[in-house]
């Protein structure tokens, strides 16, 4: 059987077809060598192990959303496509994607997490506590050495240093910093003296890999968090990090500074405000003050409270002028009855037997009753002779009878 004679080209050809055909998507990981960054924007790497190496290309349009730092000696994992160069004879992967070794399975492992957690309700707004405006103490979870510690520090002595700041020294990576971290929330939870128990929690680490965050990306944390009755403020790597004690928290920091100037009011500008509302409340008072004066002047002035007065006046009048026309009265019905009493007692004057015994008559009493006639005397009758001087004692006798 002959064999077919093919040229350069077209044997370049069938592999090509046959390459790409069979391998449409691939995985590879290895270590990073020769990287080169054209002017271009295109990234041209080689990725070896211990046993072989393959050429790499990274286009402009892939490279600028790489999340990865890429240099040479770090281990990646490259996702994309084989491809033949026919003009050099060999054979390159085109990358779509390249994350650092080991990210692939925590990536993975972090988007089953938060599915689990969301459902779970772990992230929901309604069960995030409120921190406190001005927290009495401020409990920090996060290593005891460092720049972390440092900066915290210094952002709470310079806005609120009244504030007491107690601190739970932990591991934030590696092995067991999970259970440090969460030991810690439980910890200030659970406490029973009250000089150690904060008013609000911050837990806190620097940046990092994916890995490096692992401790804060876990199970054990979240559940900590979610079951803390203090609230916690979570700041962990930098602001473009985002992990799952971040949502879990009650309140994310996008840096453990910023996460200070959240926990604790400015005291300068917390004076200022009182300064303020001092202000507002001495001019609230003097405004009422004033009102409550034009109110009372307005009532004075007014018709109706000046109408008593003028009533009362009115009414005096009215009194004193009855008391004139009464007492006038009285003066006059006075006159009248002595004239009257007068003109009686004058009349009982004519009336008075005296009156009469003083023109020169007398009365004859008999057992003291008064004769009226000569028939009513007897001889020897004793009779009483009344004249206006006296009374003279006499004796009828039968001659003057």
């Amino acid at each position: 059987m002959s064999t077919e004679i093919l040229s350069v080209s077209e044997l370049t050809q069938q592999i090509k077809s046959e390459l790409e055909m069979t391998f449409p998507a691939v995985k590879v990981k290895g270590e990073i060598s020769n990287y080169k960054r054209h002017s271009s924007g295109h990234s041209y790497l080689t990725l070896k192990d211990d046993g072989a190496q393959i050429p790499a290309v990274i286009w402009k349009n892939t490279g600028i959303r790489l999340a990865v730092e890429l240099r040479d000696g770090i281990n990646v994992v490259a996702e994309g496509r084989l491809e033949v160069y026919p003009p050099s004879g060999r054979y390159q992967l085109i990358c779509t994607a390249v994350t650092a070794a080991g990210e692939g399975a925590l990536q993975q492992a972090f988007a089953e997490l938060l599915q689990k957690l969301a459902k779970a309700g772990y992230f929901a707004a309604e069960r995030k506590k409120p921190i406190p405006a001005i927290p009495e103490t401020i409990a920090l979870i996060t290593s005891s050495t460092g720049a972390v510690i440092e900066d915290m520090s210094k952002v709470l002595e310079r806005r609120f240093p009244a504030a007491r700041v107690l601190l739970y020294p932990v591991k934030v990576q590696g092995t067991d910093a999970a259970e440090s971290v969460a030991a810690g929330i439980a910890w200030f939870n659970e406490t029973k003296n009250p000089a150690h128990r904060p008013d609000v929690i911050i837990i806190a680490r620097g940046g990092g890999s994916l890995e490096d965050l692992q401790a804060f990306n876990g199970e054990v944390v979240a559940n900590a968090l979610y079951h803390s009755s203090i609230p916690v403020i979570s700041a962990i790597g930098h602001e473009t990090d985002l992990t799952i004690a971040d949502m879990t928290a009650d309140l994310r920091a996008g840096t453990p500074s910023i996460a200070a100037e959240l926990a604790v009011p400015d005291t300068g500008e917390l004076l200022r405000r009182i300064e303020t509302l001092q202000s507002k409340q001495d001019r609230a008072v003097q405004n009422k003050v004033e009102g409550a004066e034009r109110q009372i002047y307005s009532i004075c002035s007014s018709y109706a409270f000046n109408r008593p007065p003028l009533q009362m006046e009115q009414f005096e009048e009215r009194i004193t002028t009855l008391l004139d026309r009464t007492t006038t009265t009285i003066r006059n019905r006075y006159s009248e009855k002595a004239e009257r009493y007068a003109s009686l007692l004058q009349q009982l004057a004519l009336l008075d037997y005296r009156k009469t015994l003083q023109r020169g008559y007398a009365l004859v009493r008999k057992e003291g009753k008064f004769m009226t006639g000569i028939a009513e005397l007897h001889p020897d009758d004793r009779v009483d002779l009344l004249f206006h001087e006296g009374t003279v004692p006499a004796v009828i006798s039968s001659d003057q009878q």
